[in-house]
């Protein structure tokens, strides 16, 4: 029995809309989730019914729609609940909307800017991606070579992307572009709307696992964009305000691999107790419990770091390399716990049917994206000296 105290990371508050989540979950999502798997994307109602309850962008300001709450420990509620219920598909969407794409259009836009976008985003009307990985820079950012050129009052824009999550579901598309040929102080932030001519989606991408969820390559052909959608002003900030916004997501994937680890063991353990071999549960061997209380032992371990990082994230004191952190060990320890327990499910682990089977196949991406693990090593290597 986990014997961990109390989580103190959250209030009443977020225990009572941790019950509304599961509740959504429960009625909205886990009905439909194989179909929208074999489909491989998400309904789009999904998120006008998650808007509708609260579930998106809770920061936004109450005159464009939101509840006023700049609080991000709601949108690691969310976040944990889809994973810990081994629903990724819905909550890697989610979670690019709340973690990822929200900051964007929350700190950098102006009052016509969030007139114009954050009802939508927060109601689930629209959805958003951000465009920062290409097919020859994967995580350089500084290598980004879309190029957005000045044309009167409008960039031209023309460039692919790869690896972008709500790729297929989304109407606003954050877009990193150079405007000159600095590496890092070329960079512009653009974003690009549904239906602009020369915006075209690519292949909604056949991935290994999170079959769900659509990742999908981008091309812009002579995208006129006007000046109105820039973030910011072009004065070689776009490479930095991207970094910003990099521990908020890195932080978001432990949150989410913490929860999808503990969901995994929790089926595990029950499956285990049931499961009977030569006249025994297959719990009862030592094999099984030594490796179980292992697992357990590391999600602890990994649980209170991570609790540790979302207190801190809640007083804008987290570091980026605490965030690396927190992503390399957890994601890590995703498919460890994953790969330990699809075996104790013996051949059963490897049918579809079976939970532990996807949860498998999806943890595999947690230490690529977000910056790969191998990144994480050197962002906390670098911090400790090691240049």
């Amino acid at each position: 029995m986990n014997d961990l105290p109390r989580r103190t990371v959250f209030s009443e508050d977020h225990d009572a809309f941790r019950d509304m989540v599961r509740s959504f979950i429960d009625k909205e999502v886990t009905p439909s989730y194989l179909a929208w798997e074999r489909a491989g994307l998400v309904d789009r109602e999904l998120f006008r019914a998650a808007g509708s309850v609260g579930m998106l962008l809770t920061g936004t300001p109450t005159e464009f729609g939101g509840a006023g709450v700049e609080d991000w420990r709601f949108s690691a509620v969310v976040d944990e609940e889809f994973a810990r219920a081994g629903l990724p598909s819905v909550g890697l969407g989610f979670a690019l909307q709340n973690d990822v794409a929200a900051p964007y259009f929350l700190e950098l836009t102006d009052d016509e800017q969030k007139k114009r976008w954050l009802p939508g985003l927060t109601s689930g009307e629209s959805i958003a991606a951000v465009a920062m990985t290409e097919p020859a820079a994967s995580s350089d950012l500084a290598g980004i070579k879309t190029t957005a050129r000045r044309d009167g009052t409008d960039y031209v824009l023309n460039g692919s992307k790869t690896f972008i999550t709500n790729g297929q579901n989304a109407d606003l598309v954050v877009v990193a572009a150079r405007t000159s040929a600095d590496r890092h102080r070329g960079l512009t932030l653009l974003i690009v709307e549904r239906g602009m001519p020369g915006f075209e989606r690519g292949q909604n991408l056949d991935k290994l696992g999170l079959h769900g969820q659509d990742t999908s390559e981008l091309f812009f052909t002579d995208v006129r964009v006007p000046e109105a959608n820039r973030l910011g002003a072009e004065d070689g900030q776009g490479f930095y305000q991207l970094v910003r916004n990099l521990p908020q997501e890195r932080l978001s994937l432990a949150v989410m691999a913490a929860a999808a680890a503990e969901g995994v063991l929790a089926e595990t353990l029950d499956y285990v107790k049931g499961r009977k071999a030569f006249g025994r549960s297959v719990g009862s061997f030592q094999n099984s419990r030594f490796i179980l209380a292992e697992l357990q032992t590391e999600l602890d371990i990994a649980r209170i770091y991570v609790d540790h990082c979302i207190k801190l994230h809640s007083r804008r004191e987290l570091t980026a390399v605490q965030a690396a952190k927190a992503k390399l060990w957890v994601s890590d320890l995703q498919f460890k716990v994953a790969d330990r327990c699809l075996q104790l499910h013996g051949g059963y682990g490897y049918i579809r049917e079976y939970p532990v089977a996807r949860s498998f196949v999806d943890s595999r991406v947690q230490s690529i994206y977000g910056g790969t693990n191998e990144i994480m090593r050197e962002i906390i290597g670098r911090d400790m000296g090691l240049n």
